[in-house]
Order: C-alpha cells, then sequence, then structure tokens
C-alpha cells in the first residue's frame, strides 16, 4: 500500500527542482485529455440528442391515426366490459385505407372476440404503412436525453483511453530514464572520497 501526503492542488503546475521535462509533458498531456473528452463527450452527446429528438418530432408531425375495419372476427370470446386489459387483447387481420387512396392492411391488437368490420384505430406513416404510435413530446424528450448521454459518454471515453495509453507510455519512458541513471550513479553511493 502506497503512503501519501495530503494532496496538493495544481501539483503538475507547481515548481520543483525536481519536476523533469517528462512531468511537464506529462501534465499538459493530462490537461488537454481532460478538456478533449470534456468537450468531444458534450458535443457528440448534444448532437445525437438533438438527432434523436428531430426524428421523433418529425414522427409526431407525421405519423397520422387511420381507422381500420377488421377483415375478420378475432380470436377468442368477448368481455362483458370495454375495460380490457392488454392480456385479453388478441391479434387480428384488419384493412384501411391511406391518405394517397391505396389499400393496406395488416396485424392489429383488439380485444378477444371482436366481430368482423369493428372499427379500430391504427397510425401510418405518410406512405400508409402501419407504424406504432408515436411517442409523446416528454417521452421524446427523455429518450432523447438519455441516448444523447450514453452517446456522449461512448464518444468521452475513446479520447479518455487514448489519453491514459499516452501517459502510460511517458510512464515507461520515465521509468527507463530512471533506470539509466540509476545504473549510472548508483554504484558511485558506495565509494568514499577520502
Amino acid at each position: 500500500m502506497a503512503l501519501r501526503g495530503p494532496q496538493v492542488w495544481l501539483w503538475r503546475w507547481r515548481r520543483n527542482p525536481l519536476k523533469r521535462r517528462a512531468d511537464r509533458v506529462e501534465a499538459w498531456v493530462v490537461l488537454g485529455v481532460w478538456l478533449l473528452t470534456a468537450f468531444v463527450g458534450v458535443l457528440a452527446g448534444t448532437a445525437v440528442g438533438r438527432s434523436v429528438e428531430d426524428g421523433l418530432d418529425r414522427e409526431r408531425a407525421e405519423w397520422r391515426p387511420l381507422v381500420a375495419r377488421l377483415t375478420e372476427r378475432a380470436p377468442g370470446t368477448a368481455a362483458g366490459n370495454h375495460s380490457v386489459s392488454r392480456a385479453e387483447q388478441v391479434w387480428a387481420e384488419a384493412m384501411w385505407t391511406a391518405a394517397d387512396g391505396s389499400p393496406h392492411s395488416g396485424q392489429v391488437r383488439v380485444p378477444a372476440g371482436s366481430a368482423a368490420g369493428s372499427p379500430v384505430t391504427v397510425w401510418t406513416d405518410p406512405e400508409g404503412r402501419q407504424v406504432t404510435r408515436p411517442v409523446t413530446e416528454t417521452q421524446a424528450r427523455v429518450r432523447a436525453c438519455l441516448t444523447g448521454g450514453v452517446a456522449g459518454l461512448g464518444a468521452a471515453a475513446v479520447p479518455l483511453a487514448a489519453g491514459r495509453a499516452v501517459r502510460g507510455r511517458l510512464e515507461r519512458r520515465r521509468i527507463d530514464q530512471w533506470d539509466a541513471e540509476w545504473s549510472r550513479f548508483g554504484p558511485m553511493w558506495g565509494r568514499t572520497t577520502g
């Protein structure tokens, strides 16, 4: 276990007669890596978050609900009340007409036992293809923040890892220099002048 004294802030930039050129280079590398890490992380996170939120806003603006009709009776038996849980819903085939007049069909979730011809709401894109219900504005903001945060952390890891590699190389070089100096001056410690 290494013994450490009190922590001194900005110790890398303080004057010290024992500080070598490698120590000064390492100090600037550490500062540069931290600044680059913060910059890249914030930039990537912001860009990805905005992109996700713009895409979800576009979906919310373009996707429209349409009334579709079941083409067949839904499997299962009909429930007595209209508040049907998600577990009591089944998949059934439905048809709808897109805004451009083209016919479309697809599988939709409906209450078990629904009669053929029953109306059901489907969400479609501008081409009339079936899509999921778009997320709300709040959900879009949360999703954009989470995605942007993960992207920012991932992007920030790149300069951080590169900085760690550079620091490791500088450390190995410094130790090699110490070894060379020790091998040159170490044997002199045993001599006495007389």
